[in-house]
């Protein structure tokens, strides 16, 4: 193979630049590469590199050294081709304009890479249609739900009162010999939620839109996250039936959001429906059809078996229950399955109407028995050869998993005290920031005051600005794209306080403005100070009691909930009141030193100064010292 010519080379590396801070579609890599030496080339933030590579379990210092093929897999993800530098000139030449045709559209949907990576790896000729699965998403009172349950009346076949009641999480409907799979999610949190774990299983989103009430906030929420899925979007206009609808003004409307229908010369099917009367529902599955066709779905029935986790839960009857949708290959009853860290053989396998299935091919949802654990809706599937591999592999990942919690308690994600340093560092060049305010009149002038804060060396962009209480789409939003929360005077809800202490994301609470404002100032000139506190991350109770020569007493504990960490402060609790306060010096699990064991299992510690205080019975309080500023 010929050394690339300097002026090919030339012509490549100029491409990369890309005119400033645009990122590249073409990067050129050699065998090796830092993660820091990436993101500069790709002109992306050495955060954005990392998050990919622990989708897939890897954790990587900005400085850790990458292969050729990792850093391959980083750009398809980011949507940047790694070339060899060495490479024809012709090639290199058909390669980038491949690229750049392929990359560019950003409404060209985007499957998870794996997916991505077995299709490549498929021959063409085995490659089949397989039916579009398809997500309805929209404003709470638009007709949603109307909207799937006229679908399922009219379109899946009749069964039982337990059959399609029973929630399965998707279900497929048939119009005119060709299947349709739904997913029955109950919004686009989960939509969301599922993509936050790498899912992409949604070829088309279905948004019900009202024509008596047009563009809601979660309207446009819903149409954001469909956006950034990259996945085709139907628009169906509901209850045009009503006397009061206006289908023009929200023609009007759908267009400001950049979802211009056809009929206005732009291209978006906008069908009208009436989903309580049953009118418009045909014309909107054919049209469903229409954009299958047009996209042009496939996978190959023969190929190795992946897939999605739908939802799943513990039936006190049947055991672990989960439903999985088919994206490639043949489910089989039988089959050994890695569902992310826990596996199972499938014992019993259904499908949507409750039936029993032997074999399940590409976008088929199917409901199985056999798993050990519950799985989380939207882990991978995937078939192993056997039993045994399939448990090698779960739990190799269940060390990458315990190796990310821990990396994850020591580096946050973005918040008010680090960004200086983060700042200084080079990986943060703007401040996100997501606000909740309690009354419009006062959303306005915190928006203006904090993008007036923007500097030289970081900008202040304000990804969402809303009325009412922080909730678990904020803190999503915020997750997946390094954001600060801060509410006024505004309250957060129960689901989105549960996922931001288990993600890291930062929220902030004020009352008056110029103290917030203060406090973003002060921490964009690392001025501001950290505030700690002790907060209970687990419980441990006390089984035996063994007294070793050189130990001093050693507690034989059970872990009721959370984890318990070495060194941690601990508080010892006798029916529910303080009996003393101290560390823990000693943590075995048998008789091997470790530094946390977490929920379910048992450990054997030592409090440090206290030898005769301890009974059996007693409860062990632990405490870890954390930042609340």
């Amino acid at each position: 193979m010929a050394t690339m010519t300097k002026p090919a080379a030339t012509a490549v590396r100029g491409q990369a630049k890309n005119g400033g801070n645009q990122s590249p579609s073409v990067v050129i890599v050699g065998a090796h590469i830092t993660v820091r030496d990436l993101a500069d080339k790709m002109v992306r933030s050495p955060i954005d590199l990392i998050k990919v590579l622990m989708q897939f379990g890897i954790m990587a210092p900005i400085d850790q050294a990458l292969d050729h093929d990792t850093a391959a897999i980083i750009g398809e993800e980011l949507g940047v081709a790694i070339l060899w530098p060495e490479v024809e000139e012709e090639e290199l030449a058909a390669q980038a304009a491949a690229i750049a045709e392929e990359v560019a559209p950003e409404t060209r949907p985007k499957e998870r890479i794996f997916v991505q990576k077995i299709l490549a790896g498929e021959n063409a000729k085995d490659l089949v249609e397989r039916p579009p699965v398809v997500a309805v998403l929209g404003h709470v009172d638009h007709g949603k739900t109307t909207l799937l349950d006229r679908i399922r009346k009219t379109k899946v076949v009749d069964t039982e009162a337990g059959g399609i009641t029973q929630h399965t999480g998707a279900y497929q409907v048939e119009i005119n010999g060709r299947k349709i799979t739904f997913l029955d999610t109950p919004g686009h949190q989960a939509f969301t939620a599922m993509r936050a774990r790498g899912a992409q299983v949604t070829d088309i989103v279905v948004l019900v839109v009202a024509a008596d009430d047009g563009i809601m906030p979660q309207t446009r929420e819903a149409a954001n996250h469909a956006k950034a899925a990259g996945v085709q979007i139907v628009v169906a206009l509901n209850k045009v039936d009503r006397a009061n609808a206006n289908v023009e003004r929200v023609m009007e409307e759908l267009a400001k959001e950049g979802l211009q229908a056809e009929s206005w010369g732009g291209d978006t099917i906008v069908v009208p429906v009436s989903a309580l009367r049953g009118t418009g529902v045909e014309d909107l599955l054919a049209n469903i059809l229409v954009v299958a066709e047009l996209e042009h779905f496939t996978a190959n029935p023969k190929g190795h078996c992946v897939g999605t986790v739908i939802e799943a839960e513990l039936d006190k009857h049947r055991g672990v229950t989960a439903t999985l949708l088919v994206q490639n290959g043949t489910l089989k009853q039988g089959d050994a399955l890695v569902v992310g860290k826990t596996w199972g053989r499938i014992k019993a396998m259904f499908d949507y109407e409750g039936k029993p299935l032997k074999e399940a091919k590409p976008s088929t949802p199917v409901v199985v028995l056999g798993l050990q654990e519950v799985p989380a809706a939207g882990e991978v599937f995937e078939r192993a050869k056997n039993d045994k591999t399939a448990r090698s592999i779960a739990a190799e990942r269940q060390e990458v998993i315990d190796r990310a919690h821990q990396e994850s308690d020591i580096r946050p994600q973005v918040s008010l005290e680090d960004l200086f340093a983060r700042i200084e560092g080079g990986e943060l060049e703007t401040l996100n920031l997501i606000v909740r305010a309690d009354v419009q009149g006062t959303l306005g002038p915190i928006m203006q005051s904090l993008q007036e804060l923007g500097n030289e060396e970081i900008g202040v962009k304000i990804l969402q600005a809303a009325i009412g209480d922080i909730n678990e789409s904020d803190v999503m939003l915020a997750e997946a794209s390094d954001a600060i929360i801060i509410g006024f005077s505004v309250g957060v809800d129960k689901a989105a306080l549960s996922r931001a202490e288990q993600s890291k994301v930062e929220i902030r609470h004020y009352d008056i403005i110029y103290k917030m404002i203060e406090d973003v100032e002060l921490a964009l000139t690392g001025m501001l100070e950290p505030i700690f506190e002790q907060v209970v991350v687990g419980h441990a109770e006390v089984r035996q009691l063994f007294r070793v020569r050189r130990g001093g007493l050693i507690a034989g504990c059970m872990v009721l909930d959370g984890v318990v960490k070495r060194n941690a402060g601990a508080r010892l609790l006798r029916n529910g009141e303080e009996i003393a306060t101290s560390t823990i010096s000693t943590l075995k699990r048998f008789a091997e030193d470790v530094s946390e064991v977490r929920s379910g299992f048992e450990c054997g510690l030592h409090l440090g100064g206290i030898n005769t205080d301890l009974v059996e019975g007693d409860i062990i309080e632990i405490l870890e010292k954390r930042q609340v500023r």
